[in-house]
């Protein structure tokens, strides 16, 4: 390896290994791309294609069609581009539209333009790292190592940074769904107890958690439109007990469920339910709170301490040291 890398400084200059090793990923792109692009064609598309302009179009006065249905959006232009920025498996799909689900983004193509995105994200940022370490190139003391870590960091920065902000989105809405969830219980335990049904109760507090909760208005509101759609209660439930990722919401869920399997009353299970999240909310407070002093003791070792023991013992120390030079004179 060392008598290589000589031969390519040699030939090429101080770029020699770096210049080989960016050829070889070109090609190697360039050779894969093809593949991964390839989408295999559907027998029955073509009869799709047929009937597709007679179901979405219609003809208007002028003689002209309109469409009938609002255009995909920006993620159908990249249906040819599905086989290399979806997931081919039925499960890592499924598992990837959960993901993108929970972080709030619900469009049809929301994992490929997630995967679109990142793909696009860590191409740009090496491209500027490539940028940097040829303006760094010049100088004599930046090695190989460093050159070819200023061209590889801004591409992995760049390639794990919507994974980092989908999962931050996921943290931040879970933390908003738990917290506000105590008060939706309660909210939901008053219109019971006011005369309206559950379905009716969950619209309402929908309503009025947009303002405070939107992330739990949201999701109540989902669940409000497909209950009038007419999908099963059960099924609702659980869905949304899925789409949060919130333990709190999945024990309501199959509260819920079995208060509606057995016949019990709804407001008694509401109230039970409602008293043990606020007592959760507290103790999840009462427990943020106590954390505060052991995380505090690191820095008021490193601000505290230091200036203490200087205005207390640093006189102590120059006398000694006065004391000590007096002595050898």
């Amino acid at each position: 390896m060392e008598q290589l890398n000589q031969l390519l400084t040699d030939t090429l200059g101080p770029l020699g290994p770096l210049i080989v090793v960016g050829v070889l990923g070109i090609a190697l792109i360039a050779a894969v791309l093809p593949v991964l692009l390839k989408k295999t064609v559907d027998p029955l598309s073509k009869f799709r294609d047929m009937a597709k302009p007679q179901a979405a179009t219609t003809t208007a006065k002028d003689g002209k069609q309109k469409k009938l249905r609002a255009s995909a959006g920006g993620g159908a232009k990249l249906d040819k581009f599905a086989t290399f920025l979806e997931p081919q498996s039925q499960e890592e799909m499924s598992a990837a539209r959960l993901q993108m689900t929970r972080a709030g983004y619900r469009g049809k193509h929301a994992v490929r333009t997630f995967h679109a995105i990142q793909f696009m994200l860590g191409i740009i940022c090496l491209i500027l790292g490539v940028i940097y370490a040829l303006s760094q190139a010049g100088s004599a003391d930046v090695s190989t190592t460093k050159l070819a870590m200023y061209v590889i960091g801004p591409g992995c920065l760049g390639y794990y940074f919507p994974k980092y902000w989908v999962q931050r989105r996921v943290e931040s809405r879970q933390a908003e769904i738990q917290n506000g969830f105590p008060d939706a219980l309660d909210m939901l335990l008053v219109c019971v107890e006011a005369g309206q049904s559950l379905d009716q109760g969950i619209i309402r507090v929908s309503k009025e958690l947009k303002t405070g909760y939107p992330a739990l208005g949201e999701e109540l509101e989902i669940v409000s439109q497909e209950v009038k759609a007419g999908k099963d209660k059960p099924t609702v439930l659980k869905g949304f007990a899925e789409r949060s990722g919130v333990q709190d919401v999945a024990s309501f869920v199959t509260v819920m469920i079995q208060s509606q399997q057995f016949g019990t009353s709804i407001a008694e299970a509401l109230r039970v339910y409602a008293g043990e999240m606020r007592d959760k909310r507290v103790m999840r407070a009462e427990e943020a709170a106590n954390k505060l002093p052991t995380k505090m003791t690191l820095g008021t070792m490193m601000f505290t301490v230091p200036p203490l023991l200087m205005i207390l013992v640093g006189p102590s120390v120059y006398d000694m040291m006065q004391l000590f030079a007096n002595f050898r004179l």
